[in-house]
Order: structure tokens, then C-alpha cells, then sequence
């Protein structure tokens, strides 16, 4: 297990300090794009403090946050790990070079792509049966698009598990959380990221830290509410 978690840190440093072998022709767009190492080591402890063995994520582009799932998961070291990504763009628009990236590593053991829209590959696992630990979406940003992830995943990640939201700062995505907040008794854990504080142009003093993660943890059991304790939104 060291020798494999010592590959996986190599590759995730790389990737972190000398950024991809190939990028999209948008300025700074491994910047803009990718989660930064800091979150990647903040979501990687909090994976095995869970001791997540089957993990669900939405978004592969250049594979920071997938590395880091798979550093947790070699580190857990259950029986079968299982690391399912989602990226319908994985191939026509990144290239793969978020899945060359995991082979690198090789994460391909324990890692599987699906290469269709999460409206489509949600549904399907969970007609499979599929049961996760943990799910970590950095999908579609659009309201609809966040919200009928949250959907499925309710019903994928089993009841206690933990679902993790990239760029909770989007008005969009921070929408459709709320909705599973206020109505179906997610909560969210507030030390899971803890954030840093940021100093913008023509402030005196840094602002409050904030983090663009945020954990949020399923109700054990869970539960569907009547549909006249509807809380707006």
C-alpha cells in the first residue's frame, strides 16, 4: 500500500506544481478549473476519516480532486475499493488527460469512467444497485443540471454518507443544496474545509476565510416528507 500511495502523492504533486502535460487553449484554465491542492488534501482526509470505499464523482477534466478520492481510497485499503466518474467531455474536450493522469497514477485498478451525462449515468447506477460511501460533484454548474444530481445521489450514497459540492460559491449550485438542506435534513459539516482568509484589491484586511468545498452528510435513516412541510427555498 505505501508504494502505491507514494505514486499516487507524485503524480498529485506534478499536477499540483508543474500543472498537466496538455490544457485547453483558455487562459489559465488549469487554474480556473481544477480544484486547488489545498481542497484536494482537505477532501482526501476527510474521505478516510469515513472510510469510504466506493466513492461517486461528477467531473473528471484534469483530475486533481479524482487523485486525491484515490489517495483516500488506497489509504482506507478496504477489500474493493470503488471509484466511479462521470465526464461525457472527458475524451472531446480534456483530451482524456484527466484519465491519463489516474492511469498514471494507476488508479485505473480501482477506477472506472463513464463516459455519459450524469442525468443518464446516475439513473443507471442506481439501477444497478450501486451503494457509495461518498460522492464529490463537480459537474454542470447549472441550477437544474446540480439539482437533479443531488437527486440520485440521495439515493446512490447510502444513509449517514457524505456528499461533497466544488464551487459552493456559484449562486446556482449553492441553490440547489439549500433545497436538500432546508427539505430533506442535510447537514451540512462545517470544519470539513476549513477555508483561508482572502485579501481583495482595496481591502484593509483579509475577509472572512472561506473554502469553495462544502461537505454536507445525508440523514441516517433517511426519509421522504410529506409534501405539505414544503420549506422555501
Amino acid at each position: 500500500m505505501g508504494a502505491r500511495r507514494t505514486r499516487v502523492r507524485e503524480v498529485r504533486r506534478r499536477l499540483a506544481h508543474e500543472g498537466p502535460a496538455w490544457t485547453r487553449d483558455r487562459e489559465a484554465d488549469f487554474e480556473t478549473v481544477t480544484v486547488p491542492e489545498r481542497e484536494c488534501d482537505q477532501l482526501r482526509d476527510l474521505l478516510i476519516s469515513e472510510g469510504a470505499q466506493t466513492v461517486v464523482e461528477i467531473g473528471l477534466a484534469y483530475a486533481s480532486s479524482a487523485l486525491a478520492i484515490g489517495e483516500a481510497l488506497i489509504t482506507v485499503n478496504p477489500p474493493h475499493p470503488r471509484h466511479i466518474i462521470i465526464d461525457p467531455f472527458q475524451e472531446r474536450d480534456w483530451s482524456n488527460v484527466g484519465w491519463d493522469l489516474l492511469c498514471s497514477a494507476g488508479l485505473d485498478s480501482i477506477a472506472s469512467l463513464m463516459p455519459t451525462p450524469s442525468s443518464i449515468a446516475l439513473p443507471q447506477l442506481l439501477a444497478e444497485g450501486i451503494r457509495a460511501d461518498a460522492a464529490f460533484v463537480d459537474g454542470s454548474h447549472r441550477f437544474h443540471e446540480v439539482f437533479v444530481d443531488l437527486y440520485f445521489l440521495r439515493k446512490i450514497v447510502r444513509p449517514g454518507g457524505l456528499i461533497v459540492i466544488d464551487d459552493d460559491w456559484a449562486p446556482s449550485v449553492r441553490t440547489a443544496v439549500r433545497y436538500y438542506e432546508r427539505n430533506l435534513g442535510w447537514t451540512a459539516i462545517p470544519d470539513a474545509f476549513p477555508g483561508e482568509a482572502v485579501t481583495t484589491a482595496g481591502a484593509a484586511s483579509p475577509s472572512e476565510p472561506r473554502s469553495r468545498c462544502k461537505a454536507l452528510r445525508l440523514p441516517d435513516p433517511s426519509f421522504e416528507p410529506p409534501f405539505e412541510e414544503f420549506h422555501a427555498f
